[in-house]
């Protein structure tokens, strides 16, 4: 089966991620996959094909389409005015079987049903903007605005693919039909991402180690987790340091306030894979403070890494520690709760140990990528037969 995936490969975030780990996968699984995502080079119209790329290679069994843009972020992407056009003929010529959409919040997303319709192509959309479905603030107002906005495109696709029962409940009641929306949760390489010896915590020379990963932004609340040490670094029993690994708007104003007088260390974002192993795999414990989440790939990493984790209720990371497999922590009181959590977990090793464990084995049983890509596999052959009865009738 040919598969054109619509994905990002940059900046980093979790759907450059997600596109990667899909798509190598598919490769080895044996499907033709090519590639179409935002870059800088456009499309040569004279000779009808994309001119090279100069961002990290794909696999060469992958063919690489870019499609020209104005402005991306890890947020959101402006497209060209052409853009409809060069994609609509990149898939023309291409001629898959099914075309896979991880959804780059980009106003192509809303034409791109029209295109497959008239090619007569299968249309998959995986949508997962970070959501909060109980807790209501700033950030949560604007990303169910998000997901307001993105409902009835969404419906006219053939399914939608999404992480969580939260999720699916959140779109339901937004209209998208309930046929259209299929579970198929986030994953992790269980064998790259697991317990083993790390010489990060003599590297630091602490005897616990605290860490975030992901973007320094209002959205995560690191703001919280910040003032939450400050406050409780005399009642730490033991010598400790919070390690902040991420980048984002508000990278350097917080580390103005909070810097190595308070055992916070800077790592800013970290591209090379072996060397966030090797943090967490150092780590004591993992903290997510976010207003808003979709389902947190650093959060399922560090939890396959056999680390404690304490992550809000937002998205579908409560949904994933739920259960004893981590501490799911309110995100209208983060701040509070952590100045009560820390302490008490620098203090009982056994404790973390036990909530690394089961972190673990729930990454085990849930969110493994062998076990979600077979998952993908079924779905991707029964949506295929699906559009071939309806397109024969």
């Amino acid at each position: 089966m040919h598969i054109a995936w619509i994905g990002k490969k940059s900046p980093p975030c979790g759907n450059v991620t997600y596109s990667r780990e899909i798509t190598n996968a598919l490769l080895d699984r044996g499907y033709q996959v090519s590639f179409l995502h935002f870059a800088q080079d456009a499309f040569d119209e004279e000779i009808g094909k994309p001119l090279p790329i100069h961002e990290p290679p794909v696999p060469q069994e992958c063919q690489e389409v870019p499609l020209p843009f104005l402005y991306k972020s890890q947020v959101y992407t402006i497209p060209t005015l052409k853009s409809s056009k060069v994609l609509a003929e990149s898939l023309r010529n291409l001629k898959p079987d099914l075309v896979h959409a991880s959804l780059t919040l980009s106003p192509l997303d809303f034409v791109l049903p029209e295109i497959c319709q008239e090619l007569q192509v299968p249309l998959v959309a995986t949508f997962h903007p970070p959501f909060s479905h109980k807790h209501r603030n700033l950030s949560s107002g604007t990303q169910h605005f998000m997901y307001q906005l993105y409902a009835p495109s969404l419906a006219n696709y053939d399914a939608v693919i999404i992480f969580s029962q939260a999720q699916r409940d959140l779109l339901m009641r937004l209209g998208v039909p309930e046929a259209k929306i299929v579970i198929i949760p986030n994953g992790v390489d269980t064998d790259k991402y697991s317990p083993g010896p790390s010489t990060f915590k003599a590297e630091l020379q602490t005897e616990r180690i605290f860490v975030y990963q992901g973007r320094i932004a209002i959205e995560k609340n690191v703001e919280s987790l910040l003032k939450a040490w400050k406050q409780v670094q005399r009642q730490m029993p033991f010598h400790s340091k919070l390690v902040m690994v991420g980048d984002g708007p508000l990278l350097n104003a917080h580390m103005t306030n909070y810097g190595p007088e308070q055992n916070v260390l800077w790592l800013g974002a970290i591209y090379d894979e072996h060397r966030r192993i090797e943090i967490l795999r150092g780590a004591d414990v993992f903290i997510l403070p976010s207003f808003v989440e979709g389902l947190s790939l650093s959060l399922l990493e560090a939890m396959s890494c056999g680390v404690a984790c304490l992550a809000t209720d937002a998205g579908a990371d409560g949904e994933v520690l739920a259960g004893g497999a981590g501490i799911v922590l309110n995100p209208q009181r983060t701040r509070g709760e952590l100045r009560t959590l820390l302490p008490v977990l620098a203090e009982h090793p056994e404790m973390v140990k036990l909530l690394g464990q089961k972190g673990r084995q729930r990454v085990l049983e849930r969110y493994c990528l062998d076990r979600n890509l077979d998952q993908l596999e079924k779905f991707y052959a029964q949506i295929f037969q699906q559009t071939k009865v309806e397109v024969y009738r």
